[in-house]
């Protein structure tokens, strides 16, 4: 009853063209308002599903790593442990430390990398291989140690893959575990030759370097059961926070198990924070469009006077009528938000079929803004406007409910 009010208050024609004027520019702003919401958090939904997939190419689904230190004893119990956990899809044992890299050729450049020495199952755990765009993912043999390097790297390294010429051999520097207070005997070097180039994400391409684990681990002086990680690939149908509870009570209080969230915490903490602030600030347009409703509800009380009495006099309460005028309001709300997320649909719609909005530079990955349409963000966008709407329109129906009875 209350929502047939509103709406034949909303179509009927008023005695002030204002009125009418200012209702649909109420209506507007809330369509402008949470359509921008919801292309923006689409947009942001698009961008972050890319920056996780980059990120999920290098980050496993579960990386074991020592409680206190930089590395840590597996013993073969404690393997076939892991090995038998249904979840466990594949494991790969890493040796990492940093290291210096240089170039043994004319140019003798020189960099500080991340070196990462892994076994063969590194495959099967990690999606580096298949960003290997340069030569191939070759790790070679702890004699004959192969290096794939980071985009980046390659680059600080003067590593050059033109196959016009040949590839220079780099020395790597590397820091052993038992170190003496000789400098000279605290350090270890080694030739590796470079068979690979990959491209993932920034962070990972200008400080990281891969290699085999048994030319690491003798460089480094690491026992054969010594490791710095181990790094797991679960199932697809595997609970993940099921699966780090269960490696958790398995291995004890000196590891720590960190899931793919947990092994880059502040990158998603800060998606987070950076999602929630814009959809705060987009939150202000339309905490702006609830003046105009305030100014439109009002001068439609003040024009249905005596609408007001003869509901009072068939015996409607103050009740009553506070909400046929905070239906009003809802429903200049309702209308708008409708609006505004049919066109944000329409609009991302376009986006995905033919990408007409592009990315300038052409630096980026991807040459157009993705998107991603999420089903809670219509909802948290439709609650917002309707919370809005309701209490801008609270104090208008407040004073219709207040107003004298008085009939002439």
């Amino acid at each position: 009853m209350y929502l047939k009010f509103a709406w034949r208050y909303f179509k009927a024609k008023k005695s002030a063209n204002a009125i009418n004027i200012i209702a649909w520019v109420t209506v507007g702003v809330i369509a402008f308002a949470t359509c921008c919401q919801v292309l923006v958090l689409s947009v942001f939904n698009g961008f972050e599903g890319l920056v996780k997939s980059l990120y999920a190419s290098f980050y496993t689904d579960i990386k074991i790593i020592p409680a206190k230190g930089k590395t840590f004893f597996v013993t073969p119990q404690q393997l076939e442990q892991l090995k038998q956990q249904p979840f466990v899809q594949n494991l790969s044992f890493i040796a990492e430390e940093k290291a210096v890299l240089q170039n043994t050729g004319a140019n003798e450049a020189q960099t500080v990398v991340s070196l990462k020495g892994v076994d063969e199952n590194y495959g099967a755990v990690s999606g580096v291989p298949a960003k290997t765009n340069k030569g191939k993912f070759n790790t070679g043999t702890i004699d004959a140690p192969g290096i794939i390097l980071g985009a980046g790297i390659q680059y600080a390294a003067g590593v050059s893959f033109n196959p016009a010429f040949e590839t220079d051999s780099l020395t790597v520097i590397l820091p052993k575990k038992n170190s003496s207070t000789d400098p000279l005997q605290s350090l270890s070097e080694g030739n590796v030759q470079p068979t690979g180039v990959f491209t993932i994400q920034q962070d990972f391409d200008n400080n990281y370097a891969i290699t085999n684990i048994g030319f690491v681990k003798q460089q480094l002086g690491l026992d054969s059961n010594e490791y710095s990680a181990i790094e797991l690939k679960l199932t697809p149908t595997a609970d993940i926070a099921g699966a780090k509870e269960k490696l958790s009570s398995l291995l004890g209080s000196t590891y720590k198990v960190q899931t793919l969230y947990e092994q880059n915490m502040s990158l998603y903490n800060t998606m987070k924070l950076e999602r929630w602030f814009i959809f705060a600030v987009l939150t202000l347009i339309l905490i702006v469009s609830a003046f105009t409703m305030v100014s439109a509800l009002t001068m439609l009380v003040l024009e249905k006077q005596k609408d007001i009495s003869v509901l009072q006099s068939m015996g409607a309460t103050s009740l009553t009528i506070q909400k046929i005028f905070l239906s009003e309001g809802l429903l200049l709300g309702g209308i708008g938000a409708a609006i505004g997320i049919v066109m944000a649909v329409i609009l991302c719609l376009v986006q995905l079929k033919f990408k007409p909005i592009k990315i300038g530079g052409g630096s980026f990955l991807i040459d157009y803004y993705p998107v991603q349409l999420i089903a809670t963000d219509f909802v948290l966008v439709a609650a917002t406007a309707t919370l809005i709407a309701f209490f801008a329109s609270w104090f208008p129906a407040h004073k219709a409910a207040g107003q004298a009875f008085e009939l002439r």
